[in-house]
């Protein structure tokens, strides 16, 4: 790994760390959180590996007891709690999100980013976290989806159309991502 990768890893658990002091807005169990748009700029600009080790720093830092997260908590009391779900969905989002984008590369836009973020952003960290509030806090799993997913549709949803914008001009700007190696035909 080049020294360029450690410093774009640590730049962007960075960029996640600063998303968590805006304040969260807590409407639930779950609080509604600019750190997700972090974790879709990570995988959207940094690819899959950058993006997935970006985020794992992150939560490293956290564990270790940092104070980053929006609610001000760190430690390793926080990947026990109902909210750890959609903690321990972050690296994989981002690596969903990473590797979609590699693939695009080429054909990358606004709309391909939207649709990217959406899948890793919103599905996969739904798909884990949900699942993990309901067995947490005790609670069904439509309970759950009223709680823990479904309220913040919009906002997820409008995170991922600013990381797919933002992403799209840092491609055209300074591409951090390497375009893809066509292989040659042997001859």
């Amino acid at each position: 790994m080049k020294t360029r990768d450690l410093a774009y890893i640590a730049l962007f658990a960075a960029i996640i760390a600063v998303l968590g002091t805006l304040p969260a807005i807590n409407i639930g169990p779950v609080p509604v959180t600019a750190q997700t748009l972090g974790v879709m700029l990570a995988g959207s600009v940094l690819g899959a590996r950058r993006g997935f080790l970006a985020v794992l720093l992150f939560l490293v830092l956290v564990a270790i007891g940092l104070p980053l997260l929006s609610s001000g908590a760190g430690g390793l009391s926080v990947f026990a709690g109902a909210t750890a779900g959609y903690l321990f969905s972050w690296p994989i989002a981002a690596f969903v999100i990473g590797w979609l984008t590699e693939r695009f590369w080429s054909r990358y836009n606004v709309a391909w980013g939207f649709a990217f973020n959406v899948l890793g952003g919103m599905v996969v960290i739904y798909l884990i976290g949900v699942p993990v509030l309901a067995a947490v806090a005790n609670l069904s799993l439509r309970e759950a989806l009223a709680s823990g997913a479904w309220p913040f549709l919009p906002g997820d949803a409008a995170k991922a159309f600013i990381a797919a914008a933002i992403a799209d001009q840092v491609r055209r700007s300074y591409p951090i991502i390497e375009r893809p190696q066509r292989a040659v035909a042997a001859r």
